[in-house]
C-alpha cells in the first residue's frame, strides 16, 4: 500500500501521521504484521486503515528506540510494550498514533456537515452542552465535531479504568475555545473517575481536527 509518513507536534507531544491509498492495498500488505491473521475477516477498508495505525504506532515506538507493532487486545485495543501507553486513530485516508510513558489519548475526526450534526448531536450532547458550543467562538459544525473528537480521546486514554464503553453522555463538555476543549467525567465513565476534570489540546489541519489528552491535562 502507498503510503506517506510525517509527524507535528502538539502539546509537546509528536504525533506520526500516516496518509495512505486504500486503492493500492493488497492482503499480502498485511504480511507485515505478526497479528495479521486475525484481520482476515476485515473487509478491505478495515485492514488498510488498520495497517496505516500500526505503521504510524510502530513509527511512534521506534522514535523511542522501540521496534514493536502493537498486537489486538480483547476489546480490540492496542497492545502497548509494558510501561508505555499510546493512541491511534484514523479517518477517511489518514492515521495518527502517538505513545508516551503516561495514559494518552488521541483522536482524528473529519469536521461533520451541517447535516450530520443535525442527526447526531442529541446522542452526543446534553441540552447544556448544546447551549454551551452554541455561544461558543466556534462555528457549531466545528465545535461539535470536538466534542465527539475529545470523548473519543478521553475514553482512548482513560479506558482501562472503566468496565464497559461509556457512552457520549459519561462525559461533559464544559469549556471550548480556539485550543483546547475541556470535559468533565461523571460515575457513568467510571465511579472512581467522577469529577475528573480533562483538559484537551486540539488542532485543525484542513477539514480535520485533532484531539489530545496528555496526561498533563488531567486533573482530579
Amino acid at each position: 500500500m502507498k503510503t506517506e509518513h510525517s509527524t507535528f507536534s502538539l502539546s509537546g507531544y509528536t504525533l506520526h501521521r500516516i496518509d495512505f491509498d486504500p486503492a493500492t492495498f493488497t492482503d499480502t500488505d498485511l504480511l507485515w504484521l505478526p497479528h495479521h491473521a486475525q484481520l482476515s475477516p476485515a473487509g478491505k477498508k478495515r485492514k488498510a486503515e488498520h495497517l496505516a495505525g500500526r505503521l504510524a504506532a510502530f513509527y511512534a515506538l521506534q522514535q523511542h528506540d522501540l521496534r514493536y507493532i502493537p498486537a489486538i487486545g480483547d476489546n480490540r485495543q492496542p497492545l502497548w510494550p509494558y510501561g508505555w501507553y499510546g493512541g491511534i486513530s484514523h479517518s477517511g485516508t489518514t492515521a495518527l498514533a502517538v505513545v508516551s510513558r503516561e495514559p494518552v489519548g488521541v483522536d482524528l475526526e473529519t469536521v461533520c456537515s451541517t447535516e450530520i450534526c443535525d442527526e447526531i448531536a442529541d446522542s452526543i450532547l446534553s441540552s447544556a452542552e448544546h447551549e454551551l458550543l452554541k455561544s461558543s467562538e466556534l462555528p457549531f459544525p466545528l465545535a461539535l465535531t470536538l466534542a465527539f473528537s475529545a470523548k473519543e480521546s478521553v475514553y482512548k486514554a482513560l479506558s482501562f479504568a472503566t468496565n464497559d464503553i461509556p457512552s457520549f453522555t459519561a462525559a461533559h463538555v464544559v469549556a471550548i475555545n480556539g485550543q483546547h476543549i475541556t470535559v468533565q467525567l461523571t460515575a457513568a465513565f467510571a465511579p472512581a473517575l467522577a469529577g475528573r476534570i480533562c483538559r484537551l489540546a486540539w488542532l485543525r489541519i484542513n477539514n480535520q481536527l485533532v484531539t489530545l489528552l496528555p496526561k498533563t491535562l488531567q486533573s482530579a
